[in-house]
Formats: structure tokens, sequence, C-alpha cells
């Protein structure tokens, strides 16, 4: 239960919520592998919100990892994130059942997976806007101090008007010292840079790999390794190079696919430095490829 004394002793004592009473909860509309989330509709302001429920046990689980490090919980830093791609947390706190909460704008759209799984016209027509958009919400992130540890398509919403919202950040911790240290390794799999699988210490660099990784998707609807669920296959990440993305996708822009390669650079000194970096070189691409869009994101 570290997680609620910290919450409760931070700041005024907060008052638990009967989630139940205080929302109703239309339907599920989301579960990622700690927490529940569901459309429902605020009884007190009458706004439409995704309220997300962090299961009990898995957060401890996981809380006790930093056992000792202060380590903000997903609230305490979701509620801080104010960009036009990230989602907007309205609220966060603990139920009546010892659950940490978090109230949402409730975004309308697909999961950005979908898109890269159907590669419509949508998809190709706005893959480099979402690209670009998707770099700037984790420029920003790193920015404010943190380290998203989990980029990947199935931790972004597209709305309908075709911009990317980033979300989920259960596993977000701050970018100092003792949270880079090697050792803590979470994430998906398929999207872990080489050195979050090796327990090296680590720094934002994990979260470009990883962005590199959605990118490379977002055009080839395939990875650049193999797909794998345990982290022993994961070591392809470190032992063999990744498939070039002309493989899957010839016709692709030689700048383009070579901005993504860079991303996926085995040593993190190999990489783009940083994401903004990264996201400025996709822009550079687009006003050369789009230009009457290269500015819409």
């Amino acid at each position: 239960m570290n997680f609620l004394r910290k919450l409760l002793r931070r700041g005024p004592r907060i008052e638990k919520v009967n989630i139940s009473k205080r929302f109703d909860l239309i339907g599920r509309v989301g579960q990622g592998s700690m927490s529940k989330v569901w459309r429902a509709t605020d009884r007190m302001t009458g706004r439409m919100v995704a309220v997300k429920v962090l299961e009990l046990a898995k957060t401890i689980r996981f809380e006790r990892r930093f056992v000792g490090m202060n380590k903000p919980t997903e609230g305490e830093v979701a509620i801080t994130l104010r960009h036009p791609h990230i989602v907007r947390t309205l609220e966060h706190g603990v139920t009546v059942n010892n659950e940490q909460y978090l109230v949402m704008q409730f975004v309308e759209g697909r999961g950005l997976s979908y898109y890269v799984d159907l590669q419509n016209a949508t998809m190709r027509e706005n893959r480099l806007r979402f690209i670009i958009q998707l770099g700037d919400a984790l420029a920003y992130l790193h920015g404010q101090g943190w380290i998203h540890r989990d980029i990947c398509p199935r931790n972004v919403i597209v709305n309908d008007e075709l911009n990317v919202q980033l979300i989920d950040f259960g596993l977000v911790v701050p970018n100092t010292e003792p949270f880079r240290a090697p050792g803590n390794r979470t994430g998906t799999t398929d999207y872990m840079a080489p050195e979050l699988i090796m327990r090296q210490p680590t720094d934002p660099r994990i979260d470009v790999f990883s962005y590199a990784v959605s990118c490379y998707e977002m055009f080839a609807n395939e990875l650049p390794w193999p797909s794998s669920d345990t982290f022993e296959s994961a070591l392809q990440h470190v032992n063999n190079p990744p498939k070039p993305l002309q493989v899957f996708v010839p016709d692709i822009d030689a700048e383009l696919a070579e901005v993504i390669m860079n991303g996926l650079a085995r040593h993190p000194g190999d990489r783009w430095e940083t994401a903004e970096e990264m996201a400025a070189a996709f822009r550079r691409v687009a006003r050369r490829l789009e230009p009457s869009h290269a500015d819409d994101e």
C-alpha cells in the first residue's frame, strides 16, 4: 500500500471516491495490463470522460520495484501534463476500494494500432503527420523530466480530427539517476531498447528507440525484428541488426527511412540524441515531401 500512503501524505487529505456512485459507467473502452478504462458520465459535471482504475494487486506489485525511491504515481505524473498531443488528465485519487483512479478527457477516435494494422488511406495520407505529432508529445514529456518507458501504437489514440494523443503513463519514471539505474526492465517487449533488455543504465533514448520502432511499424506494418513474447527472444534487438525498412517498403523516401533506422541503433550514442531532434528531422522530410501539409501538425 506504499502508493496509497504516499498519495494521502502529499498535500491535503484526499477523500476516497465511490466510482460507481460518482460516475455513470457506460461501457468499457479499454483494458491495459494493470488497469480497466470506462467511458463514463461524471454525475457532478455532466461531462463525458474516461475513467481509468488501476488494479490494486498489480499496482502494489509494480510499486514494490521502487521501495524507498519516492516514485510519483501515474495520476501525479499525468495531472501535470499539458500538451495538445497528450490526453488530458482532469483528476486523480483513490477509490473506496483503495485503487488508484484517473479521470481523463474522453477522446473520440481509434487506437493508432488499428490504423497500423489496416494500412488504409487514412494511414497512408497522414502517417508522417502522426509521427511528427507523437514525436512532439514525447519531446514535451522528456522536457518535463519524465521517461515514458512504453511508447508503442497501443498507447496512442488517433482522434476524429486525425490528431494523435499519447496515453498511459503507468510506467513513467523521473529522468533522474536512481530511476535510470540498471535493473528495472519494464515495457512492451517488441519496442524495448537493447540497453533496457540487457539491464544496463537507461535514459530518454530508450523512448527514442521505441518511437523509432513505432514509426517503422506505421510504414511497414511489420516490426524490425520478429515479434517476441519473451525477454530471451527480445535479445535479437541486441544481437541482430534490424531489417532495413526498404525490405518492406521499397519505395519509401531514402531520407525518411534513414531517420527511422537511426532511431533503431543498437547503441544509444548512435541514435538520435533526443526525440525533439528526431521529430525535427521528420518535419524537414515532411516539408520536402508534403509542403502543403508540413505545418498542419
